[in-house]
């Protein structure tokens, strides 16, 4: 071979959510802080992420984690979540996969029965605690970032749909929380289409319309999901985050359940001390908890506590020979959705 760039990886999923983690060949990216590494990622030079992510190298159905020396003395390592659309702030799952690739590979030694591992994200310090026996990373739960709430029942007109009530709120990335009956549909494998197409086109109304204004960082102020949302008879959240470029988050979802939880706690339903199982499309399962109320400026917040189970399922390398005319790969809407107009035109 004559790769003239290799990046070896590490594959592992959270409750059925793909999250690739990179462990070697990063060098760094230009930027003092993860914020403004995500930054620099999103808005100066973007060919490390079309690099990781699209095909033939990548795949819609996935993410890839970066691993960076951490730039806060309190954290063990940093990362950012790459994914179709850009760089994003904080995501759960992926969170999950990190911490069980950095015990389970010993880039962080691991301690019996558990080791608490310190992530330095976009969205700030993330506290996991990895339950662990017989060199395995059994479950981690994550002290998430303050969650809040941004608006409660805004309405979003929607090209060829009306008028759509959603709440806006912040767990770690913003989210618009959709009512699945809101637009007629369930949370089940088989409206998983009808889902994407419909939650794509709110996403879009939405992204236009809603106002954000993040009270740590303006560079937060993008929303980046669209989640739907059901609850059962036996009080269990179902959810579906619809993710860019137009497929659904196969885990429950750690930030989306955060923001969720927000959004309970400022209706009273929820209080600290409060848990509850969260449930994917694929009936996977997160257990989410009140632990604190804070503040984080004039807002009232949440800290979530998210419990999930990660597992490494392959090794894995990529490259580019000189000669290979998609050095930063490419993208085709038959895979990448309806969502395709939300990406880059640069790729």
């Amino acid at each position: 071979m004559r790769w003239k760039k290799t990046l070896t990886m590490i594959e592992a999923h959270a409750e059925g959510e793909v999250g690739r983690v990179v462990t070697s060949s990063i060098l760094d990216v230009p930027g003092a802080t993860m914020l403004d590494k995500m930054v620099y990622l999103n808005t100066v030079d973007d060919t490390l992420r079309r690099f990781c992510v699209f095909e033939p190298r990548g795949a819609a159905q996935m993410s890839t984690n970066l691993l960076f020396p951490p730039t806060r003395d309190e954290a063990d390592a940093g990362f950012i979540v790459l994914q179709g659309d850009q760089a994003h702030a904080m995501s759960g799952s992926n969170c999950i996969c990190v911490v069980t690739v950095l015990l389970e590979t010993g880039l962080v030694a691991m301690q019996e029965p558990e080791t608490i591992v310190r992530l330095e994200t976009p969205a700030g310090l993330v506290t996991a605690r990895a339950t662990c026996a017989n060199g395995k990373c059994e479950t981690v739960s994550l002290d998430m970032p303050p969650s809040f709430v941004e608006s409660l029942d805004l309405s979003v007109d929607v090209p060829d749909l009306g008028p759509v009530r959603l709440d806006v709120a912040f767990g770690g990335v913003y989210y618009g929380l959709v009512s699945a009956g809101e637009v007629g549909l369930t949370i089940e494998p088989s409206a998983a289409r009808a889902l994407v197409d419909i939650g794509s086109r709110i996403h879009r109304a939405a992204r236009d319309q809603v106002m954000l204004d993040h009270p740590d960082s303006p560079h937060l102020n993008t929303l980046g999901y669209v989640m739907f949302v059901d609850q059962r008879s036996n009080g269990d959240l179902v959810g579906a985050t619809i993710m860019p470029p137009g497929r659904i988050d196969r885990s429950p979802c750690g930030t989306g359940n955060s923001a969720r939880l927000a959004v309970r706690h400022a209706r009273g339903e929820a209080t600290t001390g409060d848990r509850v199982t969260a449930r994917s499309i694929i009936d996977s399962t997160f257990e989410v908890a009140l632990s604190e109320e804070l503040t984080i400026g004039n807002r009232t917040a949440v800290r979530p506590r998210v419990t999930g189970r990660g597992w490494i399922h392959g090794i894995h390398q990529i490259g580019v020979d000189p000669s290979d005319p998609y050095p930063l790969g490419f993208k085709v809407s038959d895979c990448w959705g309806d969502a395709f107009d939300l990406l880059r035109s640069t790729a």
